[in-house]
């Protein structure tokens, strides 16, 4: 029985089935994405969508979509789906799709009266390649003509394309199809097929196309498409023919292979930890000889603190070692950058977050707990060694040791920890500023892992007796300095200003191998974040007992900024609480824990089906918000789901 499998009375329901999106992703950082009927709902989706290194950091739009009609005794019927102005929905093509189905190649079936056609998509893994197969499984009356139409963006995708005098017209012909480029800068777009074809030159604009999902996230909505003209070629019974869509040109005798080479290769999604698992490989981006964790899709790129909070369950969960050490190792180069203060040479955002290098030294004690304190010290222990005397140095931009050894930071001009989010005019709008319990917990347990690290080093051993008598200090004021009389932690103290919202920040304190933390305290807080955070997707942002509560991330942008952190549950928060869990009440908790974590499974088909959406609204129907694909949940479910192993089996 297939996992990700769609029928057809599924797929006729619009309500439902536009509701279901696919993403299909390679390395180098260019996507596939649409719903499960090939109706664009987002300005975000797209056939092919490519990064332009000399337009930015986001990615753009070449084909929009492919219209594809099968034309019999004289009929056409064309099996594309596009919503215009006015919820009009054109030209109906979903009626005939008879499945689809993700467990590998995305395919979908359609049913023409006689004509049974199953269409399957690949993106290539080396290059910005989108392939298509055509199938003509049925034919009750010989052989059929297929017309298809491309549908032409040419855009950021965070813009959107009208129809203008600017946009070029013009095309070259190419082995088995054409190149055309609508504006200067932009790539050519090769459109060839496996056979040969008439392509009739019919140069027009749709006008109109309507993006529902952004009209609920408040944006603008519309855009126009060009159509330079069709491609039409005829099929037989049982024959195939491959699409290929590619910035550079295609030897179309190879698409046929190149199609059946790149089939024997795809991911599958066949079962919940199979999704996970493939999930966690569309993150992957590989920029010549660097590699980088994307924090999600379709609108985020590659963020330091989300790479190395990632990094762990998408990498050594999955036993691929040696993609977190290539990880590791450009992020080492950034770190160094920066402690050097040279010009940064990779594409990593937001190093300079005061947190970042903390949770780079929590990704290496991960890859210690699975290679052993002897690798992690050849390969990482200057690293880490580094990290710590940078911190304690006072070098760091937005960082001060107090006399107490903790850590402070400045947070009100601009969001420096995960809670990120910022007004119209760059201000945060949650101003976690000064001592940040999050931070202190990472700082402590950075500390005693570099003392851990380092300690069998006789070399090392002033170093040693430094960090130590650090984190002494850094325990016992972290206790009197966060730890209020409710039991539970205060979220930062600026000043004289006490932030005592329950947040779900504290947990931290009691996930990390190092804690300052007792058995009593770790309790209270796990009993406190259970009472009045946890929900069946995720930790809540805020508590609803706590001032400023939103659980709905719904609205315009502004609406949804003001959410973001103040309600809304995020599944990678619940890794870290479930770890607690088990820390604190051992297997007692175990099958909790289990049951937890089935109740993300249903996630699996919906959003984009596969893999976790951002965030979820923090009261029932706990509705999945956001992008639609985020890493750092992605990687603490898969994580977690190894901890729960070694719990299950020990």
């Amino acid at each position: 029985m297939s996992y990700l499998r769609f029928e057809k009375a599924l797929m006729t329901n619009l309500e439902y089935s536009l509701k279901k999106e696919f993403l299909r992703t390679n390395h180098l950082g260019a996507y596939a994405s649409s719903t499960i009927v090939d109706c664009n709902t987002r300005k975000y989706h797209g056939l092919l969508a490519v990064p332009i290194p000399e337009f930015g950091q986001w990615n753009h739009v070449l084909l929009s979509s492919l219209d594809v009609s099968v034309i019999q005794h004289g009929a056409r019927f064309n099996l594309g789906l596009h919503k215009y102005q006015g919820n009009n929905f054109s030209p109906l093509g979903h009626k005939y799709i008879r499945e689809f189905c993700a467990d590998d190649v995305p395919t979908t079936t359609y049913r023409v009266g006689g004509v049974l056609l199953k269409k399957e998509l690949i993106l290539q893994q080396d290059e910005n390649r989108l392939l298509l197969r055509y199938t003509l499984v049925e034919s009750s009356g010989g052989a059929v003509t297929l017309q298809f139409q491309p549908f032409l963006a040419f855009r950021s995708v965070r813009e959107y394309t009208h129809e203008n005098g600017v946009a070029s017209r013009q095309y070259t012909p190419v082995d088995n199809g054409i190149k055309t480029c609508m504006y200067e800068g932009y790539p050519d777009l090769y459109m060839q097929f496996s056979k040969k074809n008439d392509f009739v030159y019919n140069p027009d604009w749709y006008r109109g196309v309507e993006y529902p999902k952004e009209q609920e996230r408040g944006y603008a909505t519309q855009e126009d498409l060009y159509v330079p003209g069709y491609f039409e070629l005829q099929l037989r019974k049982g024959e195939s023919v491959v699409f290929a869509a590619a910035t550079v040109e295609t030897k179309t005798t190879a698409l046929k292979r190149l199609f059946e080479a790149e089939a024997e290769h795809v991911d599958l999604w066949d079962n919940y930890f199979h999704c996970l698992q493939s999930s966690a490989h569309q993150f992957h981006f590989v920029n010549g000889d660097d590699c980088y964790i994307r924090a999600g899709f379709p609108w985020f790129d590659c963020r330091a603190r989300d790479e190395f909070i990632a990094l762990p369950g998408l990498t050594l969960a999955t036993h691929e070692t040696d993609y977190f050490e290539a990880c590791m190792k450009t992020a080492s180069q950034g770190i160094r950058d920066f402690i050097k203060n040279k010009k940064k040479t990779i594409k990593l955002r937001e190093l300079d977050s005061p947190d970042v290098f903390l949770w780079a030294i929590w990704a290496i004690q991960q890859y210690a707990s699975h290679v052993g304190m002897d690798v992690t010290r050849k390969k990482y222990g200057n690293l880490v060694e580094n990290i710590i005397d940078f911190i304690l140095a006072g070098k760091h931009p937005n960082i001060e040791v107090c006399p107490n050894a903790l850590l402070s930071s400045q947070g009100h001009d601009v969001a420096i920890t995960w809670m990120n989010s910022s007004n119209a005019q760059g201000r945060p709008i949650v101003p976690r500023s000064g001592l940040i319990v999050e931070f202190n917990a990472l700082w402590y347990n950075a500390l005693m892992f570099a003392l851990t690290l380092l300690q069998p080093l006789k070399s090392k051993a002033k170093k040693v007796a430094l960090y130590e008598k650090t984190a002494i200090r850094c325990k016992a004021a972290f206790v009197d300095t966060f730890l209020n009389e409710h039991g539970y932690l205060y979220d930062h103290i600026d000043g004289d200003w006490v932030d005592w919202s329950v947040r779900p920040n504290m947990i931290f304190a009691v996930a990390f191998d190092f804690s300052p933390l007792d058995a009593v305290q770790k309790k209270n807080i796990v009993d406190i974040c259970t009472r009045e955070l946890l929900t069946p997707k995720g930790l809540r942002s805020l508590s609803p007992k706590s001032g400023g509560y939103n659980p709905l991330y719904v609205g315009p942008q502004h609406c949804r900024d003001y959410a973001y952190h103040n309600g809304p549950a995020w599944p990678w928060l619940e890794g870290f609480y479930l770890e607690a869990c088990l820390k604190v009440y051992k297997r007692s908790r175990l099958s909790f824990v289990q049951r937890q974590m089935v109740g993300f499974e249903e996630e699996m088909t919906y959003h984009a089906i596969g893999t976790m959406p951002e965030l979820f609204d923090a009261n029932p129907p706990f509705s999945g918000r956001g992008c639609y694909a985020f890493a750092m949940n992605v990687a603490e479910l898969l994580r977690i789901n190894e901890i729960i192993s070694k719990y299950s089996y020990s």
